[in-house]
């Protein structure tokens, strides 16, 4: 199956958010995407990530659509009950966005009520998120020892987002 290869380049730009941080535990980093849900009111809210995810959902927070890989900082995750109606499963290696699991992501956000549980890892599929996301949605992820990054979904994210992608390379 064809899939995109981070260059090193681009690894490195990854280690940048692509969205807005917010620093701090668990609780605030909640508190902030919580503002976010009840002031902007996105059209869909996508989080990336097995920790956000359980922490988020238990802080009650709504969310369409989560990405997972049941790993957290490459070791075991927490089991949560996400409660979505359609399960997607796929395989992405680390690195990699893998086209079935572009397709997987894809079909997630159209249900608007779905779980991707990947086999490998999702991180990557945060930019696939944010592409094929409407805009005005949100996209969330972690940010290792730091805390959460909010992706607003706009024209422009999304062009920015598939430029970075279009300059990755290509496997089969």
């Amino acid at each position: 199956m064809p899939k995109l290869l981070l260059t090193e380049d681009q690894r490195q730009k990854l280690k940048d958010p692509i969205g807005q941080l917010v620093t701090g535990p668990p609780s605030e980093c909640n508190l902030a995407l919580k503002r976010v849900q009840d002031e902007e009111r996105p059209r869909l809210m996508i989080l990336v990530g097995d920790t956000i995810s359980r922490n988020a959902l238990s802080a009650g927070i709504t969310a369409d659509v989560l990405i997972l890989d049941n790993k957290e900082m490459r070791g075991g995750a927490v089991e949560f009950t996400h409660g979505k109606a359609r399960l997607f499963r796929t395989v992405n290696r680390q690195g990699t966005i893998d086209l079935l699991a572009w397709e997987a992501v894809a079909e997630a956000v159209q249900s608007g009520d779905g779980a991707v549980l990947v086999d490998g890892e999702e991180d990557l599929l945060t930019l696939v998120a944010v592409i094929v996301a409407p805009v005005g949605s949100v996209v969330a992820y972690g940010q290792p020892a730091q805390g959460i990054v909010i992706v607003r979904v706009t024209a422009k994210k999304k062009s920015e987002i598939q430029a970075f992608v279009d300059e990755m390379g290509r496997a089969n």
